[in-house]
């Protein structure tokens, strides 16, 4: 396809993807002439996940560039390749390892991963942005009075690990390692928002039932 084509299909405009060919963030098409060249379908595929990212996302351009990067590094392993390209988007800051509650919160997300017998998880936890997060919310809930430790927290982790292993299924589905990932990234930044509003839906329609529309 041309590029007017691939900016109808895509939705973005020509002068937005040239933007994006100029950044390195869209590969080069192949080049019929001096003025001319010709797309793929992985062209618009990518094009869909970079605008994902930067209009949905809100990811800076450099970012998104080393994203991209792990995406396309077919040297790295599955896991390492999923890794990269997730730990590589926007994260929460580092806690503050001095805070009492942040402490007491590595203690009680420790004790959660042993309950769940999550150990591949915990090995991972110096360089995980979701363990920080985590400690960095357990940390929050605590500061406030609330003690939510592994007791409580160990039924939501288990759907979230159902969660999980649906994403896994869906992301296997796909052809190429790059696309895999690429699900991966789209799931980081669309799937978020789509759990929580279904979570709100979900707690709208057991209030209902449990106590009706009063």
């Amino acid at each position: 396809m041309r590029l007017a084509e691939l900016s109808e299909r895509s939705g973005v405009s020509t002068a937005t993807i040239k933007y994006y060919l100029r950044e390195g963030l869209l590969p080069p098409g192949r080049q019929v002439n001096t003025t001319t060249a010709e797309y793929e379908e992985e062209h618009l595929r990518r094009l869909r996940l970079v605008r994902a990212m930067i209009q949905v996302g809100r990811v800076p351009v450099a970012k998104v560039r080393e994203v991209l990067g792990h995406v396309d590094d077919d040297s790295l392993g599955r896991s390492i390749r999923l890794g990269a390209a997730l730990w590589a988007l926007p994260q929460v800051p580092e806690p503050d390892e001095d805070d009492d509650y942040v402490q007491a919160a590595h203690q009680e997300v420790a004790g959660l991963l042993d309950r769940l017998g999550w150990q591949n998880a915990k090995l991972l936890a110096t360089v995980s942005p979701a363990y920080r997060s985590l400690v960095l919310a357990v940390a929050a809930f605590r500061r406030i009075g609330y003690g939510w430790g592994a007791e409580q927290l160990a039924p939501y982790a288990e759907l979230m690990h159902r969660t999980a292993v649906l994403d896994l299924d869906f992301m296997e589905a796909y052809p190429s390692e790059a696309e895999r990932v690429e699900f991966a990234i789209l799931g980081a930044i669309l799937n978020e928002p789509l759990l929580r509003a279904l979570h709100r839906l979900a707690q709208e329609e057991e209030t209902t039932r449990r106590y009706g529309f009063e």
